[in-house]
């Protein structure tokens, strides 16, 4: 029990050193870009222009008292842009700038070309939509963010936890007109043990819509976040957070208790003299050096205490444990779980009729859920040796995951020896069946690659630095980019998918998985995998998608090694157009293609350090104020290594199983193209 108290002074004096921070994380909780219109920066569009004059306002009106709220309206209909920004109900003006500052910066990256966006940050909060979005509850999208740790007494945290929440809601919802909407409080958990809560509205709400909201996020507690140590629901019009320690502001949260007026004491006797205390050289007696020594001693070892927390909550938070049985892992996603009587019924029982796809770990299958959502259902090999714990990393690290650019992971089942993954259902396929099929690649005119591109640029910068966990995809290829109904890319199979703590930078292995011709080089002989490793595959992905070439086959045309080297000789012959698709001919912008063709050259650079970041990438793809760096020759790599580790007549992409003992040779091959799942390097 000794132990357990220091525990919980220790989350406490790490929330109260969070509070005297002054800096803001630029780092924002979640973003929401759903699949509406879209505008183009090109054309310099009215829309476009609006936007950033909502954006600017922001910025300028975020320094004025207004209560941590503003909303108003850039333009005329039918390029009207209704924008609001909300700041948590505790933080100073100061901050409130610099968060509504990089919120109306990050954004734009974040929700590139859209027309209705949204962005969580800690402090604060940014909207903008093409619709009136004042004055009206939104709860259609929520994000929940939770503590992984349990309470030891699930009935008394129960209870006070929602007692908390309701005396929250009435009020934050009995602020009136004019108030913030806005309340936080603590709440005795036990001796030793304070909760502490929050809860906010957008001010534009009236209060019944606001207790409505409130009441909605917090109805999701139960089913996502029963007996957790923390957890917070976040709506694009209300939000709600608890946690055990300090993670607000409580002189402006709670409200000032009323302090007892002293009764006037008559003096019975003349007043004591005051007592004499002796004084040191400098004119300071022992208690006022003991009074200034003293705070500064405590104020040390807080600091102290409060930064070991910090560390060792950084490594509870972001250390997965790849070798923890898969099913304590799974319990953390429960409420993704479908019993295999769903899954077999939505596929009329794995009919070959609904087979639309086949690779290294499975099969996958279109299906109807009874509501009549259509979903992909991607059924686990149960002779893949791999098959187990690819399942538990894909199940982990998409379940995390929220971008427009990425699959997103429905739910799952494992029933016996049934390993089971359930996506949305992305109609248009994968992006080589377009773009390596001869008939098929002209639906692929240049806007739409030019999309396509930037949309796979951004789901990556996505998994490397904002998501909750830093990813390395491992495996970026065409066979792994889904294309939805509008033809937007979103980056699939995450099996192989490496997590990294939020400092990690690099990491080695001796189990080398991915795809033969979009592996850095780096990483294919010697382990070495970083996120780099995914930028050389974005750079090889890239000239595929300019040329309509596959880079494990093009050994067989124009008498080129690969791709690259076929790339690299026509930017060096001054001769780069001529790598173009034919079928773009009369659909592309030059500037836009030799851009292009330059990032994926520099993205392929054999140097780890001279390869772009992807935050850079997109800046690139966005900007043509930013003169890039002169690429060098890419590696000459694979050609030999293909013709002598690929059967004859396979392509080199294909799924293999190898070591270093000739005796151990194995090879596992699908119909479709697949990946290399394992494979030691020298």
């Amino acid at each position: 029990m000794p132990s357990f108290k220091i525990s919980i002074a220790l989350l406490y004096f790490l929330g109260l050193l969070s509070l005297l921070t002054t800096k803001i994380s630029s780092q924002p909780l979640s973003n929401h870009c759903p699949n509406t219109t879209t505008y183009s920066t090109t054309l310099n569009t009215t829309f476009h222009s609006n936007l950033n004059l909502l954006l600017s306002n922001f910025s300028t009106n975020a320094t004025t008292p207004n209560n941590g709220f503003y909303n108003t309206t850039a333009g005329r209909s039918p390029n009207a842009v209704y924008g609001l920004f909300l700041c948590r109900g505790d933080v100073a003006t100061d901050k409130c700038h610099t968060c509504v500052r990089d919120a109306s910066q990050e954004i734009l990256q974040l929700c590139a070309n859209r027309t209705e966006a949204t962005v969580w940050y800690d402090e604060c909060l940014l909207r903008y939509s093409h619709r009136n979005i004042f004055s009206s509850m939104d709860t259609s999208i929520a994000f929940i963010l939770i503590n992984t740790q349990n309470v030891t007494e699930p009935v008394r945290f129960r209870q006070v936890l929602g007692n908390t929440m309701d005396e929250l809601v009435t009020r934050a919802v009995s602020a009136g007109g004019s108030g913030k909407k806005f309340a936080g409080t603590v709440s005795n958990y036990s001796s030793f043990q304070k909760l502490y809560g929050l809860v906010q509205c957008t001010p534009d709400l009236s209060s019944d819509v606001c207790n409505t909201c409130l009441r909605d996020a917090i109805a999701r507690l139960p089913s996502c976040c029963d007996i957790k140590l923390g957890a917070r629901v976040l709506f694009p019009s209300c939000n709600i957070r608890y946690e055990f320690y300090p993670f607000f502001n409580l002189t402006a949260s709670t409200p000032p208790a009323s302090a007892p007026v002293p009764a006037p004491v008559l003096p019975l006797s003349p007043p004591a003299p005051p007592v004499s205390t002796s004084k040191g050289n400098g004119g300071l007696s022992t208690a006022e050096i003991i009074a200034i020594v003293v705070p500064i001693i405590v104020a040390v070892l807080l600091f102290s205490i409060g930064f070991w927390c910090i560390v060792m909550k950084k490594k509870k938070y972001n250390t997965i444990k790849e070798e923890s049985g898969a099913a304590d892992d799974i319990t953390t996603v429960q409420s993704l779980s479908y019993d295999f009587a769903t899954v077999e019924a939505a596929t009329n029982n794995f009919s070959p009729a609904n087979k639309i796809g086949e690779g290294g770990f499975g099969t996958v299958y279109k299906g109807t859920l009874p509501s009549g959502q259509e979903i992909a259902v991607k059924r686990l090999s149960t002779t893949s040796q791999q098959g187990a714990e690819e399942f538990k990393n894909e199940v982990l690290v998409v379940a995390k995951l929220q971008h427009r650019n990425l699959v997103r992971l429905l739910g799952f089942c494992l029933e016996g020896e049934e390993k089971i993954l359930i996506y949305e259902f992305v109609p248009n396929k994968s992006l080589d069946y377009f773009l390596f099929d001869l008939v098929k690649q002209v639906l692929l005119d240049w806007s739409k690659r030019y999309k396509i591109i930037g949309g796979i640029a951004r789901g990556i910068l996505y998994l490397h630095e904002d998501s909750r966990l830093r990813i390395i995809h491992r495996d970026l290829k065409a066979s792994n980019v889904l294309l939805d109904e509008d033809m937007n890319a979103k980056i699939s199979d995450f099996g192989m998918a490496k997590i990294f703590g939020v400092d990690q930078t690099q990491g080695n292995t001796s189990r080398i998985v991915g795809t033969y011709g979009y592996m850095s080089p780096e990483y294919a002989m010697h382990g070495q995998f970083s996120v780099k490793s995914d930028v050389y595959s974005f750079g090889v992905l890239i000239l595929e998608i300019i040329t309509g070439k596959k880079n494990s086959n093009f050994y067989e045309l124009d008498g080129a090694g690969d791709l690259l080297s076929y790339a690299w000789k026509h930017w060096r012959d001054g001769t780069p157009m001529e790598l173009m698709d034919p079928t773009l001919a009369d659909s592309h912008s030059r500037n836009e293609v030799m851009r292009c063709i330059h990032i994926g050259l520099l993205c392929v650079q054999e140097d780890v350090d001279a390869r772009p970041s992807m935050a850079s990438v997109v800046t690139m793809l966005n900007s043509y104020s930013i003169t890039l760096q002169l690429p060098q020759h890419p590696p000459v790599f694979g050609h030999s290594r293909a013709d002598s580790s690929i059967p004859k007549g396979l392509e080199s992409d294909q799924s293999t199983s190898k070591s270093d003992q000739p005796t151990s040779k194995s090879v596992e091959w699908s119909v479709n193209e697949a990946s290399i799942t394992e494979l030691h390097p020298r």
